[in-house]
């Protein structure tokens, strides 16, 4: 169904949301990152399972060429299909039931060439983080985060930075609260010195608690304590109908953007969009990928 792809259209696209920047001197490179929930591998989706879309999934990232990606959803054999026609990233993640390759990944992957990797690990969204398969709250299934800190070779002066991905639980709400709660503590909450990137299926809109308690810090926010920025509502400020980036298969796009691409005030958003490539009405997952194009300020 998708042995060729739509290659102008893609180009099209994503020329339209991002068009190429001019670099100034002494100016930092810019980062371009998504997030891109690639749908479950053993669903039985009929026309829409994996075998169908894989090469779908992997054109579209590598259209964009994000020099940072977070996936959710992704077992083992479709991160090793995705390490396998992405041979330029680094791939950093484990399964969420038992810390090693038993059930869904939340994986970062990151431009080997341009990132030193400086430190990296994963928790859970849990009472117990450290505690590999754990869950807590009404959570349904056990939830993680995995990240790096990554020094950027291409701007020598700045410091690490911290790029994080989740999959927030799909039925808990308390669960998705405390999560968010949780990835504010561990990266934002007294951290103004570091800058961190948040990606993730948060499960949540944009009136939501986890939305809230990440960008707006509500609730626990500290003395110093600086929001996360939503790169989509930056570029694009006036909120419509017309935003969700759960396709159910048909392109469907009312509802609210439960994928997110955010940021520390350390970077600015040069662009962010939805992405909506398809192939004659035929998607690559059942969520539209979401992106965005960063600079580093601080």
């Amino acid at each position: 169904m998708f042995a060729k792809l739509p290659r102008l259209l893609c180009f099209a696209l994503i020329t339209l949301a991002f068009p190429i920047y001019a670099e100034e001197p002494n100016r930092a490179t810019p980062l371009k990152v998504m997030s891109f929930n690639i749908r479950y591998g053993a669903a039985k989706d009929g026309d829409n399972h994996w075998n169908n879309r894989k090469n779908f999934v992997a054109e579209t990232i590598r259209v964009f060429d994000p020099d940072l990606l977070g996936l959710q959803e992704c077992l083992d054999f479709q991160g090793q299909f995705l390490r396998d026609q992405l041979p330029g990233y680094t791939f950093h993640g484990v399964g969420r039931e038992d810390g090693g390759q038993t059930g869904e990944f939340v994986p970062v992957m990151y431009k080997t060439e341009r990132f030193e990797l400086v430190d990296s690990g994963h928790y859970w969204l849990s009472e117990t983080p450290e505690i590999a398969g754990s869950k807590s709250w009404d959570s349904s299934l056990p939830r993680m985060v995995s990240w790096v800190r990554l020094k950027d070779k291409l701007d020598s002066d700045s410091e690490p930075f911290v790029f994080t991905n989740a999959h927030f639980d799909h039925k808990g709400s308390e669960a998705r609260h405390e999560s968010a709660r949780l990835m504010w503590r561990r990266h934002v909450s007294g951290k103004n010195s570091e800058a961190v990137i948040m990606t993730g299926d948060f499960n949540s809109g944009e009136d939501s608690d986890p939305y809230n308690a990440l960008v707006k810090g509500a609730g626990q926010i500290k003395k110093g304590d600086e929001p996360l920025i939503d790169t989509y509502r930056v570029i694009h400020p006036e909120r419509t109908e017309m935003e969700a980036t759960f396709t159910r298969w048909v392109g469907h796009r009312e509802g609210n953007r439960i994928d997110w691409v955010l940021h520390s005030g350390t970077f600015t958003t040069l662009s962010a969009s939805i992405n909506y490539t398809n192939e004659e009405g035929q998607h690559p997952s059942d969520h539209y990928p979401v992106q965005a194009v960063l600079r580093r300020t601080k």
